[in-house]
């Protein structure tokens, strides 16, 4: 297969899809690869460990959409992207499209088979492409917050850990999942005061056990939310329904109850969020200022760190990657439940239920099952 690795161009995203490792192992397998000059300059991989590691360069983006098979990206295209996107080229990426109604209409519009990463799902219902990423960007919700908390940025001017004599901030994590567990982590290590709520009674028993003594774990619900932003000083965003928009845990109306320059940051505001007034930010613009609440809402948190992020990110999408590659994305998709799981639009239907659901359009379950045959 012809594998193409364009660079992102999504304001500030410095990650790539694939590292020079990844070409190496596609090449074993008899694949040819192209990457886009300069697309791993940014996450520290020169044009020179890719071309060493076997794959052709090529100058523009154009050149890397019109000669590929498979697209392999981080972020979802922008629309200056659309145009080059071919009839039954397989994108594989996230998409997130249930939080961008234009994107999910170029796709099916442009025909382009998209295989999304937030949505492939193992039996246990773990999501393998988004926990790297999850990762990632839990611990950097701890990491942006503290330093919005800062008052020159316009937060409290309070020290996340305090110092002895005085307290330290009290962090509320809204969801106990990988981005909520790895925010609760960061910020007791902090030394600051965690407070973690999930609606799920087993997972909080397990974060009960797994937490240090400064987290407490307490049930999600309406009453609990409201007690506890009352004098949250960083509230964390951390719920996420896989392929579908996760629903408001903050509203507008519930912001005068916190005080002034109480910081927010939605990790999950590219799926929709869990706070209403979170709208997607970038790095270049990350905040935004609501009520007197600071909203930090970058929709690509690991962009940021973007060497960390490709290498977490591409150990866990390569061994997917080769089997579209090995097998076409039919047969593998027939083969491997997981990656039929991430099918989310094919031959101009959609087959994934929460994206039919989010834009009120036609679902085709029969189409993945038709596809899976033959």
């Amino acid at each position: 297969m012809i594998i193409g690795i364009p660079k992102e161009i999504k304001n500030n995203e410095n990650r790539v899809a694939l590292t020079p490792a990844g070409v190496a192992e596609f090449k074993k397998q008899g694949h040819l690869v192209y990457v886009q000059a300069s697309a791993g300059e940014n996450s520290g991989f020169s044009d020179k460990a890719y071309a060493e590691a076997g794959a052709e360069l090529l100058p523009t983006i154009e050149d890397v959409y019109s000669i590929a098979e498979m697209i392999i990206k981080v972020k979802e295209p922008i629309a200056s992207e659309y145009p080059l996107i071919k009839k039954d080229q397989l994108l594989f990426t996230y998409f997130h499209f249930a939080s961008s109604e234009p994107l999910t209409h170029a796709m099916i519009e442009r025909g382009a088979i998209c295989l999304a990463y937030e949505t492939v799902e193992k039996a246990d219902r773990s999501l393998p492409l988004l926990v790297p990423m999850s990762e990632v960007a839990g611990r950097m919700s701890i990491q942006e917050g503290a330093k919005y908390l800062e008052k020159p940025l316009k937060g409290k001017g309070i020290l996340l850990g305090g110092v002895p004599g005085v307290p330290p901030a009290k962090v509320l994590v809204l969801g106990g999942g990988i981005v909520g567990t790895q925010a609760a982590k960061m910020a007791a290590g902090f030394g600051a005061q965690v407070t973690i709520m999930d609606v799920s009674l087993a997972r909080l028993r397990y974060l009960s056990d797994v937490m240090p003594a400064n987290v407490t774990t307490i049930i999600s619900n309406h009453y609990n939310i409201l007690e506890a932003i009352a004098t949250a000083d960083l509230v964390i965003g951390a719920v996420l329904i896989p392929g579908a928009k996760a629903p408001h845990l903050i509203t507008r109306d519930m912001l005068k109850l916190m005080g002034p320059g109480t910081v927010v940051v939605d990790v999950a505001v590219d799926q929709g969020g869990c706070i209403e007034t979170c709208t997607p930010t970038t790095h270049e613009n990350p905040t935004f200022i609501i009520d007197d609440i600071v909203h930090y809402c970058v929709a690509n948190m690991p962009g940021a760190v973007p060497y960390t992020s490709t290498l977490a990110l591409t150990n866990a999408t390569l061994p997917y990657a080769l089997q579209l590659a090995n097998k076409g994305w039919q047969k593998a998709c027939a083969e491997n439940e997981e990656l039929k799981k991430g099918l989310n639009i094919a031959n101009g239907k959609i087959l994934y239920k929460g994206v039919a659901e989010a834009w009120n359009l036609p679902f085709h379950e029969e189409l993945v099952l038709e596809n899976a045959v033959n």
